[in-house]
């Protein structure tokens, strides 16, 4: 998560896009990585993060900061 969370943070400061926008092209990239993971009970997890909506991924975050 930390891996995504900075990749998004240089995202949006090289294309100026949303933090909405930026996470979307974080999740192609952390599918890809997901996939090449071997133990398919890491790489289900793995891609059941991946594939969380941005509102999910917000609320989780503030939840987390709590």
């Amino acid at each position: 998560m930390m891996r995504l969370t900075a990749l998004l943070l240089v995202v949006a400061a090289v294309s100026g896009c949303s933090w909405q926008q930026a996470y979307s092209s974080a999740q192609g990239w952390q599918r890809n990585q997901c996939n090449r993971l071997v133990d398919e009970t890491e790489r289900e997890r793995c891609l059941a993060n991946a594939n969380m909506t941005y509102e999910e991924y917000r609320s989780r975050s503030e939840g987390k900061r709590e």
